[in-house]
């Protein structure tokens, strides 16, 4: 497995790192984004009771019934699609520490018609079929007990992806729902509501992401930033979800830090 390096520096400039960052930013967000992030928590808290009182976490939903778990290899076997918001995730592992991370997409007839890919003039393929275009919004990275213990962003040879821009890529957050039961209602619940939960750590993921592509692209003009295999994770952040579902609740009541 490889280990996880070059993390786009982990975190940059203005990247939420503290409790007191984090309190900050909430209390500059408008008042119906945290009640948002407020439902979204106790929907994740509401997917862990469920999950505990059946001995099941997040990721044993996704592996239950999936044979033996394979580096590389999606799970569920052929991803999670849902065909009325055009959503779409699955789980893998292939680095060390952790146990692996989910990847969180939206295909083309989720966004809107005019959102278009970035220019692109290098020799990759990318996808050009309707049924086939998708953009990677963002991973989630989880231990061995099946929590989330990071967020990531990746380059575009990652995933193989369409890359668009970061302003339309946060304004595709919004259309990741995945709404039915297979292969798990609790943990379909658990995705959607992460992405809604961590919202600004998410948007100042996505923005370090393009600076560090045009960063990279200045150090090594002959590549192609976009294939270049030295460059993986283009931002990474460490998280923990009792510590967001409490800032969130605590600046909604108006607590102090």
């Amino acid at each position: 497995m490889n280990k996880i390096d070059n993390l786009g520096n982990k975190a940059t400039s203005g990247m939420i790192k503290t409790s007191k960052e984090l309190r900050a930013a909430l209390r500059a967000l408008p008042s119906e984004w945290l009640a948002r992030m407020n439902a979204a928590a106790d929907e994740i808290l509401e997917c862990y009771r469920v999950l505990k009182k059946g001995n099941a976490n997040i990721v044993s939903e996704i592996l239950k019934g999936q044979g033996t778990f394979y580096e590389w290899d999606h799970y569920p076997e052929g991803d999670v699609y849902d065909g009325e918001t055009h959503a779409q995730y699955y789980y893998h592992a292939h680095r060390e520490g952790e146990h692996g991370h989910f990847h969180t997409f939206l295909r083309k007839k989720g966004m809107k018609e005019d959102v278009k890919p970035v220019p692109y003039s290098g020799e990759a393929e990318w996808p050009t079929e309707e049924d086939e275009i998708i953009c990677h919004l963002i991973a989630i990275s989880m231990d061995s007990a099946g929590f989330p213990i990071a967020l990531f962003t990746t380059n575009r040879w990652v995933t193989g992806e369409n890359w668009y821009d970061k302003a339309d890529v946060i304004n595709m957050l919004d259309g990741f729902i995945i709404d039915h039961c297979s292969p798990s209602w609790p943990a379909n619940r658990w995705l959607t509501a992460m992405l809604v939960l961590f919202r600004p750590q998410i948007e100042q993921l996505i923005i370090a992401r393009d600076l560090k592509i045009i960063e990279w692209r200045s150090k090594t003009p002959d590549m192609d930033v976009f294939e270049d295999r030295d460059l993986e994770i283009t931002s990474y952040l460490n998280i923990t979800v009792e510590d967001q579902i409490r800032a969130v609740k605590e600046v909604i009541e108006g607590r102090p830090d």
